[in-house]
This record gives C-alpha cells, sequence and structure tokens, in this order.
C-alpha cells in the first residue's frame, strides 16, 4: 500500500468516479474533489464521511496551515477506510492547489488554498486466503466473513478476535486475549493470510465486590442488591446482570462494575464498583385530554434510598374527567391518591417487596365508587423479558350503579406475568408484549367470590426492510369467573369505548343493558390494528382499527354486543416518545356522538 506522495497523475485510461464539494461564494477553498479509479460510489461515500479536509471546510476552518494539516492527516484516515473495505494495493494523493499534501509543510508560507483535489487508486479488492484462529472455546461463533474465500475487510479480522475472545470468556476465562497475529496481504493474488493465535488463561471465579467510590446506599446493601455470585466460576452474563440489578433500583446515576487486572491466589477476580448516586428526590408531571372523556392531570413525587438500601418511596395523585362530555353519576370527576414503597433484594437479588396504598373516586358515566385498597407483595425479574409479581390486599368500596348501591369487602390475591420485548416500551418496531392478570377475590361481608382473568397481548411487525411501515397489533380478553354481576365490584367488570379499547366509540359506551342503563360485564374481548407510516421528519401517520365485545356471561358465547371505531393519527416525534393525536369514528354500533379525539404520550398500545 502507498499513500505517501506519488505525484504522478493517474493514466487517463483509467475510468475516474468524480465527486467535488463546491462552495458558494467562499473565501477560501472553493471546491474539495475526490478522484476514485472504478467509480465506486461506495468508497466515495466512505471517503467524504472520513476525510478531515471535508469536515475543516464544513466547519469554517478554511485557512491555509489548517487545510495544509488535515490533508498531510488525510492519508491515514482514508487508508483506514481502504483497509475497512478490503483495499491493501490502493494509492493515495492529496493534491492543494495542484502539489502533493505530504511535501508540504503545514507552516508553509502560503495566502490561501483554493482547490483539494483527493485522488485514490484503491487496486483489486482483495478476499481471505487463509482465516485461522486458534484455539477457540467449544460453540463459538466466528463470522461468517472470516473464510478462505471471503472479503478481506479489516474490521472482520478484529470481529474473529473478539468473538474467540469471548467464546472463552462465556466459559469463565475472563483473562483470555491476543497472543500473536501474522496478517500478510499478497499482492499478486490479491489475498490476505491472518492467522491469529490465542492465549485462553485459567478458569476465574468471581471475587469480593469492592466499592471504589462513596454512596449514601449502605455497603452490606450494595452486596445484597449487586447480588454477585462470590466463589462461583466467573460469567459476562452474571457481571452484568449485577450491573442491572444496580441499575434497575433508580438510585443511581451510573454504575460500572470493572474487573481487576491482576487475579488473586487460586485464579479469583475481584470486581470493582463504580457508582454515582442520583438526586434522592424527583416530582413530574402529566397530561391527557380526550373529547369525549375529558381532560385529566397527574402527578407524582419521588424519594430514592429512602432508608439507605436503595428504597423507593413513591406518592401519586391525579384528577381526571375534567370537562367529561360523558357526565358521571356525580358529575364525572375522578380523583386517586396512591403511594408505593419498593424494596430491592427482598429474599433474593432478583426479588423486590412493595407495599401499596390507594384511596380514589371513581365518577364513571356508568357508575360511581368510592374505594381504599391496602396491600402488599412481591416482584421477581425472572428473564431480562419475564417478570413474576404475586400479592395479598384489602379493598373496601362503596358502589352506586343502575343496579343500586351496594358495598364490597374483599381479600384480593392478584397474580400477573409480564413478558416483555419491545425495542421501545413508547414508540415500538418490533417485539412482543403479553401480560396475564389473574386474580381470586374472597367476599369479606356474605358476598359472592370469584375471580377476575385478564389477558393483554401485543405485536409488532415490519412491512419492509427499512422499516417505514409498521403493522401493529392488539388482542385482549377478560372473563368474571364465579361470581355474578350483583356481587362483583364495577371496577373488576368490563366495558368498551374509549382510548384504552376502542376509538371512535365514547368511553365505556359498550356494556350489559340493566333497567334504564349499562353495568360492566363478566366477559370481554377487545382487538386492535394499526398501520403505522414512518416519514422523514417528525410527523408520521397512523390508520387504525378498534373493535370490542362486553357480555354478561363469565366466557364469550356471542349473547353480547359488539361495537368498533377507525379512524386517523398523527405522531410527532419528540425526545421522550410521540406525542399522539388520533381523530375516530363509530364504525359499528355507533351512538350517535360523532368523532372523538384522543391527545397522550407515547403510541396507543
Amino acid at each position: 500500500m502507498k499513500f505517501l506522495p506519488d505525484v504522478s497523475h493517474l493514466p487517463k485510461s483509467m475510468a475516474i468516479a468524480l465527486f467535488s464539494i463546491a462552495a458558494s461564494g467562499a473565501a477560501a477553498l472553493d471546491t474539495v474533489r475526490f478522484e476514485v479509479v472504478g467509480g465506486n460510489k461506495d468508497l466515495i461515500a466512505a471517503f467524504k464521511v472520513a476525510s478531515l479536509v471535508v469536515a475543516a471546510r464544513e466547519d469554517g476552518r478554511t485557512g491555509a496551515q489548517d487545510i495544509i494539516a488535515a490533508a498531510n492527516a488525510d492519508y491515514a484516515k482514508l487508508l483506514t477506510v481502504l483497509y475497512e473495505q478490503g483495499y491493501y494495493s490502493g494509492v493515495i494523493n492529496i493534491l492543494v492547489d495542484g502539489r502533493e499534501a505530504g511535501l508540504l509543510s503545514p507552516f508553509a508560507n502560503v495566502n490561501g488554498v483554493n482547490e483539494v483535489a483527493i485522488r485514490v487508486n484503491p487496486g483489486p479488492p482483495f478476499t481471505f486466503g487463509t482465516a485461522r484462529i486458534a484455539p477457540v472455546a467449544p460453540d463459538t461463533e466466528l463470522p461468517e466473513e472470516f473464510a478462505p474465500g471471503k472479503r478481506a475487510r479489516a474490521p472482520v479480522v478484529g470481529s474473529a478476535v473478539d468473538a474467540g475472545i469471548a467464546g472463552w470468556r462465556e466459559v469463565g476465562r475472563a483473562k483470555a486475549e491476543l497472543a500473536d497475529q501474522s496478517i500478510i496481504a499478497d499482492h499478486k493474488t490479491s489475498t490476505l493470510a491472518a492467522e491469529l493465535a490465542l492465549r485462553p488463561g485459567p478458569v476465574v471465579r468471581f471475587g469480593e465486590l469492592k466499592q471504589t467510590t462513596q454512596s449514601a446506599v449502605h455497603p452490606g446493601r450494595l452486596q445484597q442488591i449487586a447480588g454477585l455470585p462470590t466463589g462461583e466460576r466467573f460469567s459476562p452474563d452474571e457481571l452484568e446482570k449485577s450491573a442491572k440489578r444496580l441499575r434497575r433500583t433508580g438510585a443511581f446515576k451510573s454504575v460500572s462494575l470493572i474487573e481487576a487486572d491482576e487475579l488473586r491466589a487460586g485464579d479469583v477476580m475481584d470486581i470493582e464498583m463504580n457508582i454515582a448516586d442520583e438526586k434522592p428526590r424527583r416530582f413530574g408531571f402529566g397530561a391527557e385530554v380526550s373529547s369525549n372523556e375529558g381532560a385529566g392531570v397527574s402527578a407524582f413525587w419521588l424519594h430514592r434510598n429512602l432508608f439507605g438500601g436503595a428504597e423507593r418511596l413513591r406518592f401519586d395523585a391525579a384528577i381526571g374527567g375534567i370537562g367529561s362530555q360523558t357526565g358521571g353519576i356525580d358529575g364525572g370527576i375522578d380523583y386517586e391518591v396512591g403511594g408505593r414503597y419498593e424494596r430491592p433484594a427482598t429474599f433474593g437479588a432478583d426479588t423486590t417487596l412493595f407495599i401499596f396504598g390507594k384511596v380514589a373516586r371513581e365518577d364513571e358515566p356508568n357508575y360511581l365508587s368510592d374505594q381504599v385498597t391496602l396491600g402488599f407483595g412481591f416482584s421477581r425479574i425472572v428473564t431480562e423479558q419475564l417478570t413474576l409479581e404475586a400479592g395479598l390486599a384489602l379493598r373496601y368500596s362503596d358502589e352506586q350503579d343502575s343496579l343500586g348501591s351496594r358495598e364490597f369487602f374483599h381479600l384480593l390475591l392478584p397474580l400477573k406475568a409480564t413478558y416483555d420485548s419491545r425495542d421501545d416500551i413508547l414508540d415500538p418496531a418490533y417485539g412482543v408484549y403479553a401480560q396475564a392478570e389473574v386474580m381470586p377475590f374472597a367476599s369479606l361481608n356474605g358476598q359472592d367470590s370469584g375471580g377476575r382473568v385478564y389477558l393483554d397481548g401485543r405485536t409488532y411487525y415490519q412491512l419492509d426492510e427499512g422499516g417505514m411501515f409498521t403493522l401493529a397489533g392488539r388482542l385482549q380478553f377478560g372473563s368474571i369467573l364465579g361470581a355474578s354481576l350483583a356481587d362483583t365490584p364495577q371496577e373488576f367488570l368490563f366495558y368498551s369505548g374509549g382510548g384504552d379499547t376502542v376509538r371512535g366509540q365514547p368511553y365505556q359506551s359498550l356494556g350489559v343493558p340493566q333497567g334504564t342503563g349499562i353495568t360492566g360485564g363478566r366477559s370481554f374481548v377487545g382487538a386492535s390494528a394499526e398501520m403505522r407510516v414512518d416519514l422523514a421528519g417528525n410527523f408520521d401517520p397512523v390508520a387504525f382499527f378498534d373493535v370490542g365485545y362486553v357480555g354478561s356471561e363469565s366466557i364469550y358465547d356471542d349473547s353480547g354486543r359488539w361495537h368498533s371505531g377507525a379512524g386517523l393519527g398523527i405522531r410527532y416525534a419528540t425526545g421522550i416518545g410521540p406525542i399522539r393525536l388520533d381523530v375516530g369514528m363509530p364504525v359499528l354500533g355507533s351512538t350517535d356522538d360523532g368523532v372523538q379525539i384522543y391527545i397522550g404520550i407515547g403510541q396507543a398500545f
């Protein structure tokens, strides 16, 4: 590979691809021109991105000394691009007003630079003649491109080394490293011989977790939360799990677990813990608007590290139904005040204790409920995608609806499993979300006992490789088992209509007829489909169709009623997620309430 000055002109018979950046009225450096033999457009684009001359010109640093210095540095930058693309016999000339940049001193007395011409003859592309790395651990997956006959791009060699070292680390050899390498380019055959030797090192065991920075969290609790498996064989996955456990508490601004450089006796490796605490308190607020359900506002206050063990205490308050068009038994205004305490690493590093309480008034179109709930439970992170939760709670409510006035007092056993593999919670493009809730409830004042089941599944599929079109689908299912309508609290029953079920239909407009009104049903089926279009810019259109069913029986038997809605929406991209505006209209089961408008943050599902 030659990249030092070669002032001879390229042969005129060669195919030359020209790419130029021309200034409009610039005082200096009117043109940066690329001439690439063979017309490889990918190379031209890569050169433009890598070139320091181009960067200097775009930044307005067009003085002669700046340009000459950038041009001299560009030899190495462009050479790197050639290696990355698999070219090892190229010739690079960089001419500054016709003079080779490598022959000019950055301190030369030059009045100005008008033109830089970058001429590259990449030569033939190289392939691997030999691609060998040894020894490798069992089941190590090397890059497919690292094989004889494949394009010999320099990054592929690096990837093979990384894969080989990662394979040894997976089986406990934490100090695996590259011991030797031989990389020879044969310019006669345009092949690259790459032979790599690895040194696996000993099988390593986890040592102590050593705190290297100050924290308001007690050292003992840090050890419990991290859950580093001291004494066990090293595993990079276990090390990352420990770091994630610390991050999940929300008590730390940054978490870094660093492997010690030297092993202790017995091939034991200590881990250094470098953490920085978050601010102990935080508050926030939000708002959502629907043309039919009215406006809602909410706020929260959060205290991190309440007792020095990374505990979290959060209070939430919300008011809804402001300006609601659906009315309500007592004016339509809802409120809720609740608190939740969480203690991580209780009965294991992945298990969190939570205690919660809530006081609320739900003034819905079809019922009024004053309620108090108090309970506790445990959540366990089984995998990165799967979380399980179980609790025990007491709930009291005083309700008025079309069936009259009633009081409920229940012992609840809420159970929940959540699987979430979405790439982005607020704006998913792929992945699956599934949640299953089962809640047995026992009456403590002589009414029916039973159970509530609710399932929610969502999936996302990109229809094209560029990700412009995303099809999103959602299915919901609900059932009340064992208890009659009259002996089931309205909050447990199912309605349809509104932003979380069927857009285009008024909020809770579909239920089970009772006298002059309706009540919630014991069975529910819902389905939603969206076509999301990702356009250039911040505004993206969406088309949607929703359908819902509510019945009086525990299981769907088609004796209930259906309704549906459809419409269009727009999403405006922001740093915290898309702002959502949906406009829907009834399709089936119209209540003659016309257009419904929904505004919120994040995709509808």
